[in-house]
């Protein structure tokens, strides 16, 4: 069954920020089989002017803005800080744990979460964690978990530390921008980069690490686009429509926005080089 397949928007309710957050809240106050939302992020280069974990707490702010306008009593689960992200493995910094740790990892959280949960979203903010949620996520559904995906890309978003990413940033964590060090990288569709991305990873193609251009960078826009992300998830979460991938889909959603938009993983085997 899709998550919140049972629910209708018109239940909306607004919930207190502390309320919302499973790792400050106590056992005796969860609230019986909710539905729990898991930011799904990564450690990874971002540019020289973004920080490692601007994944992960762009999937946190996403998962905690929709679970403040889902109906019933949602929880929203610290962020997984590691994912897939081995075409970034020739910047020091970057931590990877590769695609087939990450499907167990996606695998035993859900099966846990599903012993006290009634259902599991993962709101993922890394391109490249979209294989092993397109592989754990139907799994589990197959064994009868109640779990779905969804990420956090936007129509027109460019490809990795660009503009979308540095504006989102500066809205959620301006004291972790070092708006100073931006610099253009490569421009180019993400679909003309992805074979050498692929082949050669991200600094091949783009020495800086920055896949856009952060020019032009602003709160206000990041402010916009957050909210943009947290309405799409929103509503992808109470259609509960999925696709074979166990992937969120909202028909009436502009095309180019479901999977986010930074580039995905290398193959495993060379991730370590």
């Amino acid at each position: 069954m899709p998550p919140l397949s049972h629910h209708t928007a018109s239940h909306h309710t607004a919930h207190p920020a502390a309320a919302l957050d499973l790792a400050r809240t106590v056992w005796p106050a969860v609230p019986p089989r909710p539905v729990v939302l898991v930011p799904i992020g990564s450690t990874e280069q971002h540019g020289p002017h973004l920080p490692f974990d601007t994944d992960s707490v762009i999937a946190r702010a996403v998962a905690e803005g929709a679970a403040r306008v889902l109906p019933g009593e949602p929880l929203v689960a610290p962020p997984l800080p590691y994912g897939a992200s081995g075409e970034h493995a020739h910047f020091p910094g970057t931590v990877s744990i590769g695609q087939e740790a990450l499907c167990s990892v996606i695998v035993e959280l859900v099966r846990s979460l599903s012993l006290w949960a009634e259902s599991v979203v993962l709101v993922n903010g890394h391109g490249g964690n979209a294989v092993p949620l397109g592989i754990a996520v139907p799994r589990m559904r197959a064994e009868g978990h109640d779990v779905a995906w969804t990420g956090c890309g936007v129509p027109g978003g460019d490809a990795h530390a660009g503009r979308t990413e540095t504006s989102v940033m500066l809205h959620l964590t301006p004291q972790d921008v070092r708006l100073d060090l931006a610099v253009a990288g490569d421009t180019r569709p993400i679909a003309t980069l992805m074979p050498d991305l692929i082949a050669h990873g991200v600094r091949a193609i783009s020495p800086t690490g920055v896949l856009g251009d952060p020019t032009g960078a602003t709160a206000e826009e990041g402010r916009g686009l957050m909210d943009l992300m947290v309405s799409l998830t929103a509503r992808r979460v109470i259609a509960g429509v999925a696709d074979s991938r166990g992937h969120l889909v909202d028909p009436d959603e502009p095309a180019g926005c479901a999977d986010g938009a930074v580039v995905p993983r290398r193959p495993e085997s060379e991730a370590a080089h």
